[in-house]
């Protein structure tokens, strides 16, 4: 295994740690769980970066990455609800375009084609991180619910464009 699939293996051997860290009730757990999720995000940012630059791009790191980031970003957003920071159906609406635009991508692979990453899909990562890091911080609830909006906001926007931009990719006259 290279390097660049250990860190993504890394960030999937932290979210069990980062949600038993949340869930359990001890001074500063949730500034802990902050650590761990930033630790978490790096390693994705090196992942690929290591991975491009000594060309260590495998199937196996293809497969797993996004898996991994889209695992840390729901158990982070799953402790919110049960928090009360964050309501359910935001967390579902999430959750729906995360599959739509994953089952989007698998159509167009099937079919020779790649959907990269458009500029909305970097707004909406970025935004989601830096989201949950601020709710971590233990502000405000009506703070966690402005980070909630964002974050749903954005990840539907960029669903809607991916699906708009992609329509060609699903084949309509076969209904």
């Amino acid at each position: 295994m290279n390097p660049a699939n250990k860190l993504t293996m890394l960030r999937i051997i932290l979210i069990p740690v980062f949600v038993v860290v949340l869930y359990l009730d001890f001074p500063y757990h949730n500034l802990v769980g902050l650590g761990i999720f930033i630790i978490a995000s790096l390693t994705d940012l090196l992942d690929g970066k290591i991975a491009r630059k000594y060309n260590m791009i495998t199937d196996f790191g293809k497969f797993l990455d996004p898996i991994a980031d889209k695992l840390l970003v729901t158990a982070a957003m799953v402790m919110f609800v049960l928090w009360g920071w964050m309501p359910a159906w935001m967390l579902i609406v999430v959750i729906a375009r995360e599959f739509i635009v994953s089952a989007l991508r698998m159509v167009a692979a099937t079919n020779g084609k790649v959907i990269a990453a458009g500029w909305s899909g970097k707004v909406k990562t970025a935004s989601t991180m830096v989201c949950i890091c601020l709710m971590l911080l233990g502000l405000p609830q009506w703070f966690n619910l402005l980070c909630s909006w964002i974050i749903l906001v954005t990840t539907a926007y960029s669903g809607v464009e991916y699906m708009v931009k992609n329509k060609d990719v699903l084949d309509w006259s076969n209904m």
